[in-house]
């Protein structure tokens, strides 16, 4: 078949005469004598007897079609040694399974090998190529996931510049829990899947969204704005007062201190130095009171020498016993030969 630009096609051409360029001769050859009736007489469609190249069969054992080479890393020299890296045979010093090779070092075939010899030494070469096709497999997936490059600190500026949104915090922790499925799936599928998510999640708040506006007799989406523009008013005037009650607060000494017991009954018998101690032990003022009484009851009866038995309140446990006799001890309720 002629080539264009070559002188078979030039020779025609020349003995066609001017009007016809080597361009207009080759398609000429080929639609009429190849892709033609001629051409598909004789020349049939599968064409037997061709040579096997047998040097280097595809999946063979040994074969180096097994792992196909990637493209070299694009490195600085300083950063290849630092990797021990390889380029020209993209390996490095340590591969993964390092002494893979001795599997089939020290094989040889001899003429008088048996049946079970020759199995051996086939599952010795399985094995060898099985190894083979993980540390392929694994360092497809670092060029798929760059991770020589995330190891050098070169693709933070690279993922700032293509993502076109922040990842929040709760997909990068779910990104690190589903790290062990990277080596199932691509770089894109992956990025694709959390895409994805995303957009699923925006979807149900966008849901929620409208749901809320219907249920609010809301029906055009005219009518959202003016609904969402009072609703921002609403919440600001709360916000205001609330920021104003607890300035109110702060004038007032109580800065919120005693907010879970002030209301409660038995609040206003407290003196000062009480009411931090119940808010510290989270306890009401009416069981204070009950517990003060009964201790400094037993407390007068013993000076007495009337004999009697306390009879705490079961809520009271040992730490707030003590606390609580420490207190009054300090107070001066009791004496610190009864506490």
């Amino acid at each position: 078949r002629p080539e264009p630009g070559t002188p078979h096609c030039e020779d025609m051409a020349a003995h066609v005469g001017a009007s016809r360029t080597p361009q207009e001769v080759m398609e000429h050859y080929v639609s009429m004598y190849i892709h033609g009736n001629l051409g598909k007489a004789c020349i049939p469609d599968t064409i037997p007897n061709r040579v096997t190249d047998h040097t280097c069969p595809s999946g063979g054992p040994l074969s180096p079609s097994l792992t196909t080479p990637l493209p070299p890393l694009d490195i600085s020299v300083a950063e290849q040694q630092q990797l021990g890296y390889m380029p020209l045979r993209d390996d490095y010093e340590i591969e993964y399974d390092q002494d893979a090779e001795t599997l089939i070092s020290g094989l040889s075939v001899n003429y008088d090998d048996d049946d079970v010899e020759i199995e051996l030494k086939r599952a010795h070469v399985d094995m060898y190529v099985r190894k083979l096709k993980e540390r392929q497999r694994r360092k497809n997936i670092a060029r798929d996931y760059n991770l020589v490059p995330a190891f050098l600190g070169k693709d933070r500026k690279e993922k700032e510049k293509t993502l076109k949104r922040k990842i929040t915090k709760e997909e990068k922790e779910l990104r690190l829990k589903l790290r062990p499925l990277y080596q199932f799936m691509s770089c894109k599928e992956f990025d694709d899947l959390f895409e994805n998510m995303h957009k699923e999640k925006m979807l149900r708040a966008k849901i929620r969204e409208l749901q809320r506006y219907r249920r609010n007799g809301i029906t055009k989406m005219e009518e959202s704005a003016e609904y969402e523009a009072a609703r921002h008013k609403r919440e600001k005037r709360k916000e205001n007062k609330n920021l104003a009650g607890s300035k109110r607060g702060k004038e007032d000494g109580k800065d919120g201190e005693f907010s879970a017991i002030e209301n409660l009954p038995g609040f206003e018998l407290l003196s000062d130095r009480e009411k931090v101690l119940c808010s510290s032990l989270n306890l009401s003022p009416a069981r204070y009171v009950t517990v003060k009484t009964i201790i400094i009851k037993d407390h007068l009866q013993k000076r007495q020498g009337i004999p009697s038995k306390s009879r705490l309140p079961s809520y009271l446990d040992k730490v707030l016993k003590k606390r609580i006799l420490n207190f009054l001890t300090e107070s001066g309720w009791i004496s610190r030969d009864a506490s």
